[in-house]
């Protein structure tokens, strides 16, 4: 059986939700939106989860769910604070947040040393995704391959505040280039829009493939990792305690440099999250669905 590790990131402190929606119960039963992924990933044939928490979130996260897959899948816990920070890279005392999703990923490298996939804590992917990015892991020892699971814009988008998505450039299978936008919206028309420039919102193709957080690498895609990480840390602008850096733009300067092939699977899969409150009972009542149609 080939070895995979699924990394969840949730560590986040979920300001725009209003609360620690990583461990709130959604589904009919109780059940928080990880749940779903790790059960997915385990029947793909993943051998091994690693939950990117805050230190403080540990003993209700063995509590809600980590060990009861404990005997399903090798559970590992790693956390996502500032002792992971190199000591030559100081961190303003004014700061609160950790520093995005490439920090995330740094974390679990203590614990992953076989191929692994990178997904969102707060989020729900579909069954085939974990299937898809599973065989693409199977075996993969080249650094310089990686995986996207590419979503639908149309179905990750949500009506009660702007979200980030990271928009994709896909030819032959391939990613060519993702470009962040922080200011994604749709209208009550079902048009969807970037409000970057709110004088002149730009209108976004509801079929555009974005990047959901869902990666997948070769565990020597630390090293580059950590590199990059690095410089951003050096980069800060001094009083800017915000600053993070994120998985799609790492992803994208790596394929921009040559040193980063990476396929996009596309997936036509269900996608749905909690970006604000305000979408709970949405995404409650599609996850009773999924129980009531067999799914789970």
């Amino acid at each position: 059986m080939d070895r995979a590790a699924l990394v969840v990131m949730a560590a986040g402190l979920a300001s725009r939700y209003g609360g620690n929606k990583q461990i709130e119960g959604m589904g009919p039963h109780g059940e928080i939106l990880m749940e779903y992924s790790i059960h997915d990933a385990i029947r793909a044939g993943f051998t091994k989860v690693v939950f990117v928490i805050r230190p403080e979130m540990e003993a209700r996260m063995r509590e809600l769910c980590g060990d009861r897959f404990a005997r399903q899948i090798d559970v590992r816990y790693a956390f996502q604070d500032f002792s992971s920070i190199p000591a030559d890279c100081p961190v303003p005392v004014q700061r609160v947040k950790p520093f995005g999703t490439v920090h995330a990923a740094l974390c679990a490298r203590a614990h992953v040393d076989e191929p692994f996939a990178v997904i969102n804590a707060d989020d729900y992917y579909g069954v085939e995704p974990f299937a898809q990015m599973y065989g693409f892991l199977s075996g993969l020892s080249d650094a310089r391959r990686a995986a996207m699971l590419a979503y639908r814009l149309r179905n990750t988008v949500s009506r009660h505040g702007a979200v980030t998505r990271g928009l994709c450039s896909i030819a032959g299978g391939r990613l060519m280039g993702v470009r962040e936008v922080r200011q994604i919206r749709q209208l009550d028309d079902g048009r969807i829009v970037d409000e970057g420039n709110p004088a002149v919102p730009e209108l976004l193709d509801p079929d555009a493939p974005v990047s959901m957080n869902f990666w997948g690498f070769s565990q020597r895609i630390f090293e580059p990792m950590d590199a990059a990480f690095r410089r951003f840390l050096a980069g800060i602008a001094p009083g800017d305690i915000t600053a993070e850096y994120l998985l799609p733009v790492f992803v994208d300067e790596q394929i921009r440099s040559g040193a980063l092939e990476v396929a996009a699977l596309p997936t036509s899969a269900v996608w749905f999250g909690v970006t604000y409150r305000e979408g709970r009972p949405a995404v409650a009542e599609a996850l009773r669905r999924l129980h009531a149609e067999g799914v789970y």
